[in-house]
């Protein structure tokens, strides 16, 4: 059994480990699982070596075994992806617009420590889905938790210089993400998007988005959004306004400031329909802002994705 001390020193690398398997993983219900996984194995290795177990760095050997069981994730994840009904996308970590910023605590909440991660916004967590579960590992481990490559190589069961060269690849791919700007200029353009909708002036709409703006949506075949990225800010502008004319303005303007991955976006709580309006599902509205508009939107409408969105059920509605 570990004693209490070896417990609470596990507590302090929780938002740690928890952030590591989110950002390997793009799933915080998998990366609760990982880190948990982390902590059982922890125990078994102390309980079959006892006072032989010899850790000289506690959080470096738990990010190493992390590490390892969000590999297995990762490739199960490509496999379910290749059944899978339309776009994927990461699974959003919604928080209150109020919530405190700054240097969390010593203990912090997992996901309260997540999001204060600047490489946990949504859209580095996009490209990294780009990547091969071998790229992922070698790429996030070393460059953004610096695990040797000589531990990744271990990890990945290959040579030390493959481990460079998948690292080198998955960094050129990485590079393509948007740069992050700062937390007013994203919420300045956010709401400017959503007043243009809400006005229903397809130009207004236009002129808030980046020319070449992409909508991406994920709903695993649960619900309608759309299936196949829509690119170009007039299509984005017409697929929004779209669904303001088919589900109504109740509905796609019920949208409840969050944020998203740290940023600011919104919540739909869903409507069941009525005689005039159909069934409109909830979901969570994620940005990337760019030069001061919106050039990425995600549409998360997959109840499968909701684990770190306290206020949404994760049930799957009725398909249509």
């Amino acid at each position: 059994m570990l004693s209490p001390t070896t417990a609470q020193d596990f507590e302090q690398h929780r938002g740690h480990l928890t952030s590591v398997a989110y950002r390997l993983t793009g799933s915080f219900s998998d990366a609760q699982d990982a880190v948990q996984e982390a902590w059982i194995r922890l125990q078994v290795a102390q309980s079959r070596q006892g006072s032989d177990l010899e850790i000289r760095e506690l959080r470096g050997w738990l990010t190493t075994v992390v590490g390892r069981i969000c590999l297995d994730h990762l490739k199960s994840a490509a496999v379910r992806r290749e059944s899978y009904v339309g776009q994927w996308l990461p699974e959003p970590i919604v928080t209150p617009v109020d919530a405190t910023a700054g240097t969390p605590s010593a203990t912090p909440d997992p996901l309260e420590y997540v999001v204060t991660q600047e490489q946990n916004r949504f859209a580095a967590l996009v490209v990294l889905d780009t990547l091969t579960p071998a790229q992922r590992v070698a790429f996030v481990l070393h460059d953004g938790f610096d695990v040797p490559f000589a531990e990744v190589a271990c990890i990945l069961d290959i040579e030390v210089a493959t481990a460079r060269q998948l690292a080198s690849r998955a960094r050129k791919a990485a590079a393509s993400a948007s740069v992050p700007v700062s937390s007013e200029e994203h919420a300045a353009a956010v709401e400017r998007l959503v007043t243009a909708i809400a006005s229903g002036d397809l130009n207004a709409v236009i002129d808030a988005l980046d020319p070449d703006a992409v909508l991406i949506g994920d709903a695993g075949g649960t619900t309608r959004t759309a299936v196949n990225i829509v690119r170009g800010s007039d299509r984005v502008a017409r697929f929004y306004l779209g669904l303001a004319r088919k589900y109504g303005p109740a509905a796609v303007f019920s949208m409840s400031p969050v944020l998203v991955n740290g940023r600011l976006g919104g919540v739909f709580a869903g409507s069941p329909g009525d005689d005039q309006y159909p069934q409109f599902a909830a979901r969570v509205a994620g940005f990337t802002v760019r030069d001061g508009v919106v050039c990425a939107a995600y549409d998360i409408a997959n109840p499968a994705k909701f684990s770190a969105v306290p206020m949404l059920d994760h049930t799957e509605p009725e398909r249509k």
